[in-house]
């Protein structure tokens, strides 16, 4: 089964998401192979990192639903063993993010990569918009860190991330994390581990017929 997930590493439900189907795939009898899509919830250029809280209260009516908003999220993701500190996180424009993502797939690193990058953004409170950390988090995976700093500062790459993130909008993709099942089969949301374990057997079934 092959498995695309089209999410953003900023997202705080792409990460729920992520992990509600690793759980999901503990009890799937079948392979898998998961590729991740790039998607950008704000494509803007951040000049500056600055709280994300702020940005957030900027996008969504004011700091006091920020707040709520942040909080219902902690909530949900320490039910499935993640810690999210808001209070830490910083704003980043992620294409290079997913530069690196795309860069690791290559090198069969990419679910690695992927977590780290969460991992930073959301935990750890660093800036997953800045090259050093990215080349930071790829060597701390096992990656080159002299391989990855010279792909980052080049051009490699680029044109095709954007051409995924367009292909992403080209496909109706309006909302992460969404994950495509045998190139046919959408489901979008952090799904409960039980609905996306189901949407695979209902997709394996489908094949088969």
């Amino acid at each position: 089964m092959e498995i695309e997930i089209y999410a953003d590493v900023v997202c705080p439900w792409c990460w729920i998401g992520k992990r509600r189907l690793e759980q999901a795939l503990a009890s799937y009898d079948g392979d898998v192979t998961v590729t991740y899509r790039p998607f950008q919830l704000d494509p803007t250029p951040v000049s500056e990192p600055r709280p994300l809280v702020d940005a957030l209260a900027d996008k969504f009516g004011g700091r006091e639903r920020a707040e709520a908003m942040a909080a219902q999220v902690t909530q949900v993701a320490a039910g499935v063993g993640l810690e999210m500190r808001f209070d830490r996180a910083v704003q980043a424009n992620t294409f290079e993010a997913h530069r690196l993502v795309r860069f690791a797939t290559e090198r069969g690193r990419s679910g690695e990569v992927v977590e780290a990058l969460y991992r930073a953004h959301f935990t750890d409170g660093v800036d997953v918009g800045s090259r050093d950390t990215l080349v930071a988090l790829a060597v701390s995976v096992g990656l080159d860190e002299t391989e990855t700093r010279e792909h980052l500062e080049s051009n490699l790459g680029r044109r095709e991330v954007a051409a995924d993130l367009a292909t992403a909008h080209q496909l109706g993709v309006r909302s992460v994390p969404t994950f495509v099942l045998a190139g046919r089969y959408a489901v979008t949301g952090a799904q409960e581990p039980e609905t996306l374990l189901a949407a695979l057997q209902e997709a394996d079934r489908r094949e088969a017929a």
